[in-house]
């Protein structure tokens, strides 16, 4: 089983160290599984973030890519690896992948009422399943959970402390609540129906939340590091934890592995630029297993601008990090980013109405909206990413060493830049026969 968080910052979290926030059935899950502490998302918007998480692949190569968004015709997704090896597999709650013939899931309905999932799990006892409870929390508007005091909170150093900026931490903060007790229900099924012993159960945080550097739309550690927990009783030490560097896209070929698949023979349906067949990503069964402490050296991102609601330029983004250093490639910096969710609306607009009389916060609300084309980060003295050190020469090779990894991933993902941004619109809707800029002209002609 895997549960997906939705707009969930990794820090936001109560075993990860956020004491502002109540996760007592997270911090329980914790203490029994083993926690990854090096997993990253390819992509920090919802659609793309899930189809590399399903399929293995990073979202360029997939076709995945901007939001509402599908995988090219003929690509396969552990959903259908699963139930051809005679698993049955299913997907609660929140969708967001397409087209249908990729997924060939059964959908349950509803977050927070679990009879058809209760049905699901004991349909059959001798008959393995699948599925995923992809959560709508803590995704805005935040109206659900618990009440927090916004007078009380500490606020995290990335974000502008002022009323409003409270008010909606308290919000989201009682939806992350929300969530947890989503977590702890369906532990308590698991538990009730005699198969919390036998099953594997993978908790992520998705990619960060929807306030201004909260992660979400952008390739900073907010958004692309995702907390990550796994529990598998018997196999995996309670309480332990993995440093090791991992990706969603490592996550299909792993749950294959422990399902007796080869992930190594698997066609996946949707060939890279050099014509490879295989996944994007590698099992970490290894480290799971407490055999090793090592999956990956590099971690790569992508984010896609356009697709985006409110989002008036393109602003891709390209990013390569080691365990220290990250590299971000922002292919139009002469451009203005600005899409609704971040650059509209509040907090940021009052942040904006307190720039006025605040140079720093001026500077920093100025840097929400245009970039340099290369941003380089110490992410081991400098983890809210606050000092870019592109122009600094002390770190010339660092850079150097980077672009050249960014340089060889981009290459194999086919990845042709704004070129690519450009063609957003084409990787939106139903299928490859009706992207979503057909199906708008379709309806204009009614």
């Amino acid at each position: 089983m895997i549960i997906i968080a939705d707009d969930l910052c990794w820090r936001d979290l109560g075993y990860e160290g956020n004491a502002e926030v109540k996760t007592p059935n997270l911090d329980k899950l914790r203490s029994e599984s083993m926690h990854l502490r090096g997993m990253f998302n390819p992509a920090t918007s919802c659609s793309p973030t899930r189809h590399a998480l399903y399929t293995g692949l990073y979202p360029i190569r997939s076709g995945a890519y901007p939001n509402h968004t599908r995988v090219y015709d003929g690509t396969k997704s552990l959903f259908t690896y699963l139930k051809n090896a005679g698993y049955r597999v299913a997907l609660q709650n929140k969708e967001h992948v397409g087209p249908e013939p990729s997924f060939p899931y059964e959908h349950i309905e509803g977050a927070d009422d679990l009879t058809v999932t209760k049905a699901f799990v004991t349909r059959d006892a001798a008959q393995p399943w699948f599925m995923v409870f992809a959560s709508n929390d803590p995704h805005g508007p935040w109206t659900r959970g618990p009440k927090y005091d916004p007078t009380k909170l500490k606020i995290p150093p990335y974000l502008h402390d002022n009323k409003i900026t409270r008010e909606l931490l308290a919000a989201y903060y009682g939806e992350i609540s929300k969530l947890d007790e989503q977590v702890g229900a369906l532990m308590t099924l698991l538990r009730e129906t005699q198969q919390a012993d036998n099953t594997l159960v993978l908790f992520v945080s998705e990619q960060g939340s929807s306030f201004p550097y909260g992660g979400k739309w952008s390739v900073y550690d907010n958004g692309i590091h995702a907390s990550a927990i796994l529990r598998w009783p018997g196999r995996v030490k309670p309480g332990s934890s993995s440093s090791a560097l991992m990706q969603y896209v490592d996550v299909a070929p792993t749950f294959l592995e422990v399902a007796g698949i080869d992930p190594t023979k698997i066609d996946v349906g949707c060939p890279d630029a050099k014509g490879g067949t295989g996944f994007d990503g590698r099992s970490f069964l290894p480290v799971l297993k407490g055999e090793s402490d090592h999956c990956r050296d590099y971690v790569f991102a992508q984010h896609t601008t356009l697709g985006t609601n409110g989002a008036l330029e393109a602003y891709p983004m390209r990013m390569v990090r080691d365990a220290r250093y990250k590299l971000i490639r922002n292919l139009a910096p002469q451009n203005t980013y600005t899409i609704g969710g971040i650059h509209q609306g509040e907090p940021i607009e009052s942040w904006q109405a307190d720039a006025e009389s605040d140079y720093k916060l001026a500077d920093r609300v100025k840097w929400l909206f245009k970039r340099p084309g290369e941003e380089l980060y110490d992410l081991q003295s400098d983890p809210e990413e606050m000092k870019n050190l592109a122009a600094d020469p002390a770190f010339a090779e660092t850079k150097a060493k980077l672009q050249g990894q960014l340089d060889a991933w981009i290459a194999q993902q086919d990845d042709k830049g704004m070129e690519t941004e450009n063609l957003a619109s084409t990787r939106q809707g139903k299928s490859d026969s009706e992207p979503r800029k057909e199906r708008k002209k379709k309806k204009a002609a009614k």
